[in-house]
């Protein structure tokens, strides 16, 4: 669960701030190649947030997109942006019967469990995508980048690639792109994570505030370089967030493996 105060700023950031949108370009060019080449017709955005994802899913591939998050707040923003489907739940324990999704996407949700309790909503996400069906899942990476912002959010944990596809590997989904981001700006982060707010004694805060229009911009062009190079089948080796897509295995039951 997130900090539910983190949610008005991100409801105002989510659109604009050079952080999403270079987040979201990312999603889409893991899923574009996946979209075009199968038919998708059922979506689950598991986590939803304010449901800006989830909008930009429908939008952008024309798909019916069920937005789902345990935060009442988080759902009434869902239905401002006209997402006609809006449930609340857990993602550890979904509504929803085996296989009722051909897509399930899932963004920063699995860091707001406690470490060894991941595995279930992992394995609630894969039970519910059909038989070759995809998911696509987003973590924060590498506890070095823990920042005031994660404990302001209420992170549990961050992720590293062989932690993720160990626990993709105990769900048995077939891991299609794994791939760290956000990387060419970790240099930065480091200095404002690691020796700036240490130093200076910051109290966690939201980091969500709007910036100039010059520094948007050059904090978003590392992550649209990043991007396009993930959008060529190129793998990122290091960064402060990891993806992975993957499919469900034909005839898997998604229970999780001891």
């Amino acid at each position: 669960m997130i900090n539910p105060s983190e949610m008005a700023n991100i409801a105002r950031a989510e659109q604009s701030l050079w952080w999403f949108r270079g987040m979201r370009e990312m999603s889409f060019a893991l899923l574009d190649p996946v979209v075009s080449a199968n038919r998708i017709e059922r979506a689950l955005e598991a986590g939803c947030g304010t449901g800006h994802f989830a909008a930009g899913l429908e939008n952008r591939y024309g798909f019916r997109v069920c937005a789902l998050d345990l935060e009442p707040e988080a759902l009434g923003y869902c239905r401002q942006l006209g997402l006609a489907r809006c449930l609340r739940s857990s993602v550890a324990c979904l509504p929803f019967p085996d296989g009722a999704f051909d897509l399930v996407t899932s963004m920063d949700v699995l860091v707001h469990f406690p470490r060894g309790q991941e595995r279930q909503p992992l394995a609630e996400l894969t039970r519910v995508l059909r038989p070759e069906g995809w998911l696509l899942v987003r973590v924060a990476a590498l506890s070095i980048f823990r920042s005031r912002h994660s404990d302001y959010v209420w992170e549990r944990q961050r992720f590293s690639r062989p932690q993720l596809e160990a626990l993709a590997g105990g769900c048995q989904l077939r891991i299609l792109r794994l791939t760290y981001a956000n990387c060419l700006l970790t240099p930065v982060a480091l200095l404002k994570f690691r020796v700036w707010e240490p130093l200076t004694g910051q109290p966690p805060s939201s980091g969500l505030a709007p910036l100039p229009g010059w520094l948007d911009r050059l904090l978003y062009w590392p992550l649209a370089l990043e991007k396009h190079w993930i959008s060529r089948g190129g793998g990122i080796p290091w960064g402060q967030s990891l993806f992975l897509l993957a499919q469900k295995a034909p005839g898997h039951l998604a229970r999780m493996v001891p």
